[in-house]
């Protein structure tokens, strides 16, 4: 009689501990699916974040724009440094006429470069011409630089450019032009970067010579302006003073000059 009885007590026993072990085994079973579609979960929303920010990047913010008019003498050398500062082929630069207009970029802006060519008279410099021919460019040079103000207006910065391997003549001709420029009424209020170009040649006058000659000191006193050496071989230096001139068109106080 009591063997049936003991028999099915420990039917029941086992019974309950392996329904007890089965629920233990589905809870841990319940928990490591829920940690498993967590951490799926997690790594879905990480991977769509990070291609939002692939796909959805907000572009860099545009680089600001600054119009600058270059002037100088006809072979100082602006057509050639332009040239040079946007990897064009400099060879047998051909003199502007007119007018033209570069792009020069920078990282933190870029330089709309507007260049006045052919603006100036031309008796020493162009020794290969005839009398008739070079009164016939000094005619159209006088005739364009009555429309100089209409290439001024919008400018907010001045690129004057000189050659300062230049005879007298032309460097009295070029500080002569220089003085007006500062002056001029659409002007006078602008940076000024002067390149004194062809710093290379042996006859080329320093630029604290060149400071002297231009009476800059009295000329500019009060105005944003830079007087650097430069040279169609050494474009790293050019590239630096076009950068100083963008910083005095971002300045919003006048500062002193500087060399």
């Amino acid at each position: 009689m009591w063997r049936p009885l003991r028999f099915c007590t420990r039917a029941m026993l086992c019974y309950s501990s392996s329904a007890c072990l089965l629920s233990g085994v589905t809870l841990l079973l319940g928990t490591m699916s829920e940690h498993i579609q967590l951490s799926i979960a997690l790594c879905r929303i990480g991977f769509y974040t990070c291609l939002q920010k692939l796909c959805c990047m907000t572009p860099p913010p545009p680089r600001p724009e600054y119009d600058v008019v270059c002037i100088g003498l006809s072979g100082a050398g602006k057509t050639s440094l332009l040239s040079r500062l946007c990897n064009e082929i400099s060879d047998g630069t051909v003199p502007t006429s007119g007018f033209s207009i570069k792009a020069v970029p920078f990282e933190n802006a870029i330089l709309n470069v507007k260049e006045l060519g052919d603006l100036y008279k031309t008796e020493s410099m162009n020794v290969n011409l005839t009398p008739g021919l070079c009164a016939i460019q000094n005619l159209r040079a006088e005739t364009i630089k009555k429309y100089w103000s209409r290439y001024y207006q919008g400018s907010q910065g001045v690129v004057f450019v000189l050659n300062s391997a230049a005879s007298d003549e032309e460097m009295e001709a070029s500080r002569s032009e220089l003085h007006l420029a500062m002056q001029h009424p659409q002007l006078c209020t602008l940076p000024f970067l002067i390149l004194a170009n062809h710093q290379d040649s042996p006859t080329a006058r320093s630029v604290s010579e060149i400071q002297k000659y231009f009476e800059l000191q009295p000329l500019a006193r009060g105005k944003r302006w830079i007087l650097a050496g430069s040279t169609i071989n050494n474009m790293e230096a050019v590239k630096e003073s076009l950068s100083q001139l963008i910083s005095l068109l971002e300045e919003k106080e006048v500062l002193p000059s500087r060399i």
